[in-house]
């Protein structure tokens, strides 16, 4: 059995894996770019499939490939997007400028796959080319932006829901914890009372306000320059394609997608990637700054805060016996260190681009999808494996929410921030409560002292008054 082929492309013979579905210009790619050992993601794979089975759709329908073509291409390109063939996607992420050697390796594997069908040996592309078939009308100019694009709206849809689960978690804590009392913090320092589901209540809205800015920035995404041609001209394109071919592509994605008004625009700038970058760049500000809370309320359990019990998921030390660590909000901050080390690599690909195209395209498309699917996977285990399990400690709540010395700070109306202030210096100089204080002193009756120095009521002050 023979183990290599013979392939010439315009800079002639080449050797190429006998049974490998892609060809001479993969091939070349392989060798060019031995980087990272990463592949395309497997979303960018499905949006350059989808938009390769749209335009042969619309290629033989305007009568620019045959139907015996159009139909085989169509049946490779449902083929990958069934999850076959994907081990002949090889090309690194770090490649070519532009993504060309993934554009050739996507109409290589296509144009092979369909000569298969029409009965023809790898490698011949006698009856289906890579170029002049799969990529009729095309180019990797206004292929690789569109699919860019496709890709992540395709990635978002599955983290969608990720957050939309997590937000449900934290509003259902916030409920089952509305009722613990504990001491609020600011500047590391006590502060007045608040509930534990007051505190989960805050960290609900933060994703739901985190994903809402997701789905607004992800809006640009669905304007498309498929059709632009080599730099947004429309060159070798039929005059019907583009339309054609975008309705087709929203079709076959499910999604809502338009061709863009200006093509040159849509291939020339790739700011709605730097946008969707951004707002994934913000919701990882936020998770590592409610990973980092859950980490203060579990600490301990008797050397620190120990307000909550996270679900014990492993042993967290090789010496220390009996010792668990808070894995999953440890593992959410290193997954949002990266996703904001993303999104600088987007920022600076985004603000490279010159002229009619963005050569750094690759290098956006990796950083942003890779983002979007180590937070759908980190987050959904959050949620599942953490939030849900998370318990509260209450007899800690209660201590802490009765003994802050900011329950002072109620007495401010009463007997002005001066006095409440030294009354405040006496109980940490004398370890006595402000409540212990208060009854002494007669600064208040005991009516006044179970009304104003309640904790409960500094958390509901309006519902009190009401």
């Amino acid at each position: 059995m023979r183990t290599v082929r013979t392939e010439t492309d315009s800079l002639g013979d080449i050797q190429v894996p006998a049974e490998a579905l892609y060809g001479a210009q993969t091939t070349r790619a392989v060798g060019n770019f031995p980087i990272s050992g990463l592949k395309a993601n497997r979303f960018l794979i499905r949006a350059l499939v989808m938009i390769k089975l749209a335009a042969a759709e619309a290629n033989a329908e305007l009568g620019l490939i045959t139907p015996e073509q159009g139909k085989a291409i169509a049946q490779a390109a449902q083929e990958v997007l069934d999850g076959k063939h994907h081990e002949h996607f090889v090309v690194d992420v770090f490649q070519a400028g532009a993504g060309v050697s993934l554009h050739m390796n996507t109409n290589e594997v296509l144009a092979n796959r369909a000569g298969q069908i029409l009965g023809e040996e790898l490698g011949s592309y006698t009856k289906v080319h890579p170029n002049d078939h799969v990529n009729y009308g095309q180019s990797t100019n206004d292929v690789f932006p569109t699919a860019m694009r496709l890709s992540a709206l395709l990635a978002l849809e599955e983290l969608y829901p990720v957050l939309d689960g997590l937000a449900g978690s934290l509003a259902a804590k916030a409920e089952e914890f509305k009722d613990i009392l504990k001491a609020g913090r600011t500047h590391m320092q006590d502060a007045v009372p608040i509930t534990l589901g007051q505190e989960f209540a805050a960290y609900s809205v933060a994703v739901k306000e985190a994903s809402a800015a997701i789905r607004r920035n992800a809006v640009t995404l669905r304007s498309l320059g498929l059709g632009g041609s080599a730099v947004g001209t429309g060159l070798n394109t039929h005059p019907e394609y583009r339309a054609k071919a975008v309705a087709k592509l929203a079709r076959i994605a499910k999604l809502e997608l338009h061709p863009a008004y200006d093509m040159r625009y849509a291939m020339q700038s790739c700011a709605p990637m730097a946008d969707v970058s951004g707002a994934l760049r913000g919701l990882a500000l936020e998770m590592i700054r409610i990973s980092n809370d859950l980490r203060l309320l579990s600490s301990g359990p008797n050397t620190g805060f120990n307000e909550i019990y996270l679900p014990s998921l492993q042993p967290g030390s090789s010496i220390m016996p009996g010792k668990v660590n808070p894995v999953l909000p440890e593992l959410t901050a290193m997954v949002g260190f990266h996703v904001m080390g993303n999104d600088t690599t987007v920022a600076m690909a985004v603000q490279a681009g010159q002229l009619e195209l963005n050569v750094m395209m690759p290098a956006i498309a990796h950083a942003t999808l890779e983002s979007i699917t180590i937070f759908t996977n980190t987050l959904r285990e959050v949620d599942l494996h953490c939030v849900r399990g998370i318990k509260a400690n209450k007899e800690r709540n209660a201590w802490y929410a009765s003994s802050t010395i900011a329950l002072a700070t109620a007495l401010n109306p009463y007997i002005g921030y001066r006095k409440a202030a030294e009354l405040v210096k006496e109980s940490v100089a004398s370890g006595r409560s402000i409540v212990d204080l208060a009854r002494e002193k007669k600064l208040l009756n005991e009516e006044q002292i179970a009304e104003i120095l309640d904790p409960k009521n500094m958390t509901e002050p309006h519902a009190r008054r009401s």
